[in-house]
């Protein structure tokens, strides 16, 4: 799509997302933005790829915050852990958080990071992913127990958080948008934004 002409006033940018993971990433763009919670249904579909489910996510999260807003230009994103395939989501308690580090111990797993821009007022509608593979460390189980205790990463998907102590966990991280990791691409962010007709510079 090609990019959208700024309009004379410039449109609210708004953030689908109540992460305070993403909150802080977009924070360092330095423009103003609004924060709404987009109401989506996480439920993978019956056979849908992990790196499907993180487009569908980032997309419908940008469409229902649009619905709100519809002359903002809205940011939404999704991160799924893909192990061989299968999605990892967030692990939401400790036991599950234990089970999902010893799947990953020893083995490459793919970090699906979507983010999407929608603005409803000029018709922009754009998806990217950005992939991580990220190869964790053949943890033990007394490592896995320490690690969760010190940082509880259980809003985090693939139990795992980059930016803080989780960094420990790994052997190495291939990718190219630094913060997809975290979060929210922001290489491919400030692209899509700057097409949706947001002036960042």
């Amino acid at each position: 799509m090609a990019p959208i002409p700024a309009s004379p006033i410039p449109r609210p940018l708004v953030l689908g997302s109540t992460s305070p993971y993403r909150r802080e990433l977009l924070s360092r763009l330095r423009i103003p933005f609004e924060i709404a919670s987009p109401e989506v249904d996480e439920a993978p579909q019956p056979g849908e790829s992990p790196r499907d489910l993180a487009c569908r996510l980032a997309l419908a999260k940008a469409r229902a915050v649009a619905r709100q807003f519809p002359q903002a230009v809205v940011i939404g994103s999704d991160q799924v852990a893909d192990l061989n395939g299968q999605p990892l989501g967030k692990p939401g308690s400790h036991e599950r958080a234990v089970a999902q580090l010893r799947q990953m111990r020893g083995q490459t797993v793919i970090f699906q990071t979507a983010v999407a821009v929608v603005c409803r007022a000029s018709g922009f509608e754009q998806t990217d992913l950005a992939p991580v593979k990220v190869r964790f460390r053949d943890l033990g189980d007394a490592e896995i127990e320490a690690y969760l205790q010190a940082e509880r990463p259980y809003d985090c998907a693939g139990s795992a958080k980059s930016e803080g102590l989780g960094i420990a966990l790994l052997a190495s991280i291939d990718n190219d948008d630094p913060t997809a990791l975290v979060g929210l691409p922001l290489i491919r962010t400030c692209r899509m934004i700057r097409a949706a007709g947001v002036k960042l510079l």
